[in-house]
């Protein structure tokens, strides 16, 4: 029987209960689940008795004996259409490009299984989306993190899920893909222009996170031009230019070089103090700015149906545009 620690549930069989069978005595004294469902446990080999997997529900559990039940991980909902507003840049019957929001997550998971991209998309295209990516990732070809925002296409079939797949495989090695973001980092670069090149993995410190690697992993390659500086060096606007799409990858790579993005409390935690080095306003709208400053500003590839290159740019939305201003009052160089 497979067990964790989270979803073994263990009952002692006292004297009262003996003689009792086994379902009944599941559902009484467990509780967690109705009759049928432990029933169907136990057919499924989920239960243990005194060490030894029992299979019929009408066994008849003795005094003394320890009852181990492996309880199902809980069912991911499938998603349902929710009238959630989507700004569409392009839309064409093969593929959606729309401008996401900051908070929006892109597909169900733990912890948001409804007001997702996948929600508002399944009401807005109906059931057109194509399926290849999974019933909760349907025409997702990318992502971004929750609170980047900026510019991401959806397939509407498989045949297109299945070529603009390829082209974000390939990076844009062989072909006209191209994904760039703008970064609001802490301090400046040392070069203008440069290339971060790592493997990335799981934090072992921490699950959640992405971290760099000397050992294992998978390539990640960011490169990056610093277009406008702040304050004497305090911050600095960068362009950042995809050659490997992992999570977190502008994020961990911006750190990993001692520049994190600004707003990111994930990956710059050590650098929240550098607000207090600003003038107080801008200081202010620094602190209030709750997210990672990222952008996907530029998104090219090739349409899979008629073969067009399609570009499609967008501004950073209204807070990060507004934290640039407030910094630009403090402008030093543009590049």
């Amino acid at each position: 029987m497979a067990q964790s620690e989270d979803d073994v549930e263990d009952l002692a069989v006292a004297a009262e209960d003996a003689g009792e069978r086994l379902d009944a005595f599941l559902a009484r004294r467990g509780g967690r689940l109705s009759r049928s469902r432990y029933k169907a446990l136990v057919k499924e080999g989920q239960v243990d008795v005194g060490g030894r997997t029992v299979v019929d529900p009408n066994y008849r559990v003795n005094g003394g004996e320890t009852v181990s039940v492996a309880l199902p991980e809980p069912e991911a909902p499938e998603p349902a259409p929710e009238a959630i507003p989507l700004e569409i840049v392009y839309e064409d019957d093969d593929l959606i490009v729309v401008d996401k929001p900051a908070g929006l997550v892109v597909h169900p998971g733990p912890g948001n299984w409804t007001g997702t991209l996948v929600n508002a998309l399944l009401h807005h295209c109906g059931e057109t989306l194509s399926g290849i990516g999974g019933v909760r990732r349907p025409g997702i070809v990318h992502r971004l993190d929750k609170d980047t925002s900026g510019l991401l296409v959806v397939a509407k079939n498989d045949r297109t899920h299945q070529a603009l797949s390829e082209q974000f495989a390939d990076h844009g090695r062989t072909g006209p893909l191209e994904r760039e973001y703008v970064a609001l980092v802490w301090g400046v670069p040392a070069r203008r222009t440069g290339t971060v090149e790592t493997a990335l993995d799981r934090d072992p410190r921490n699950r959640q996170k992405q971290a760099v690697v000397k050992a294992g992993g998978r390539p990640a390659i960011t490169r990056y031009t610093v277009a406008e500086v702040y304050g004497g060096g305090v911050a600095s606007l960068l362009h950042c230019r995809l050659e490997t799409g992992r999570t977190h990858q502008i994020r961990v790579h911006m750190a990993h070089i001692g520049h994190p993005l600004v707003g990111d409390h994930v990956y710059g935690a050590g650098f929240l103090t550098k607000a207090e080095t600003l003038p107080e306003g801008i200081a202010a709208a620094v602190r209030a700015f709750r997210r990672q400053a990222l952008h996907a500003r530029r998104l090219a590839f090739r349409h899979p149906a008629t073969g067009a290159v399609l570009d499609f740019t967008s501004s950073p939305p209204a807070d990060m545009a507004d934290l640039i201003e407030r910094l630009r009052g403090m402008l030093i160089t543009q590049t």
